[in-house]
C-alpha cells in the first residue's frame, strides 16, 4: 500500500488529515446480543487488538468500559438507554439525523487531552442488509473500524475485509497498516499528511 492510498484512508471529507489510535487499553462491552454473538464480537476485538500490538483490560479506571457496542432494531431505542445521553453528546439530534439518512451503523469517538482515542461507541441497527451478514464478518468489520480513527470515507468504495475461500478475513494491507500505526515510534495522533509517508515506510520495513 503506497502513501497516497494510506493518506486517503485518513483524509476526512472536509480535507483534514487525522489519524488517531487508542491511548489506553480497550475494555469492550456489548449490548443487545445473545451469548454466542457476544463471544464473536469480543473475539474479533481481541484479534484486532492483538494484531495492532495493543492491549485489552478488565476495566477502565475512568469509564469502566470504554468500547461500547450496541445492537438494536430501531434508532428510537437509543435515547431510551439509561445515561447514554451523558456519554454521547447530542444523542437525540444525532438519532434524528441517522433516522433521516436511513443509516444502519454509526461510530462516536471520544479523545483524551492528547487527542488519542479514549472511548468509542458503536451503534448497529440490524436492518435487512446487516441481518444477512454473518456475525463473524460484522464483528470483524466493526473491530477494524474502531481500532483507529479512519476517514469518514475510508471504506465506502472498498471494504477493509476480503474473502479467502469460505472465510472472511482482514485485508493484509489493512492489517499491515494497523500494525504500523501502533508502532511505538509512531505518534498516537497525527494531523500532518506526511504521517502517511512514515506509515508507508514502516510497512515497507516489515
Amino acid at each position: 500500500m503506497d502513501s497516497t492510498k494510506i493518506e486517503a484512508l485518513f483524509t476526512r471529507s472536509d480535507g483534514q488529515y487525522l489519524c488517531a489510535r487508542w491511548g489506553r487499553p480497550i475494555v469492550p462491552v456489548v449490548f443487545g446480543v445473545d451469548d454466542s454473538t457476544l463471544g464473536t464480537v469480543k473475539g474479533a476485538v481481541e484479534a484486532v487488538v492483538a494484531l495492532a500490538g495493543h492491549r485489552m483490560a478488565e476495566t477502565d479506571p475512568e469509564l469502566g468500559a470504554n468500547l461500547m457496542v450496541f445492537f438494536f432494531r430501531d434508532w428510537d431505542e437509543l435515547p431510551a438507554v439509561p445515561h447514554l445521553d451523558r456519554l454521547v453528546e447530542g444523542l437525540v439530534p444525532l438519532v434524528a439525523r441517522l433516522k433521516a439518512a436511513d443509516a444502519n451503523q454509526y461510530r462516536v469517538f471520544r479523545f483524551d487531552e492528547d487527542g488519542a482515542i479514549k472511548a468509542a461507541f458503536v451503534f448497529i441497527r440490524m436492518d435487512d442488509a446487516l441481518s444477512d451478514v454473518p456475525a463473524e464478518t460484522l464483528a470483524l468489520s466493526q473491530a477494524v473500524q474502531v481500532i483507529l480513527l479512519w476517514s469518514d470515507t475510508a471504506f465506502t468504495d472498498r471494504s477493509a475485509l476480503a474473502v479467502a475461500g469460505d472465510k472472511t478475513i482482514l485485508r493484509p494491507d489493512i492489517g499491515a497498516l494497523i500494525r504500523a500505526a501502533y508502532d511505538p515510534v509512531m505518534p498516537a495522533v497525527a494531523t500532518d499528511p506526511a504521517h502517511a509517508l512514515r506509515l508507508g515506510a514502516r510497512i515497507s520495513a516489515h
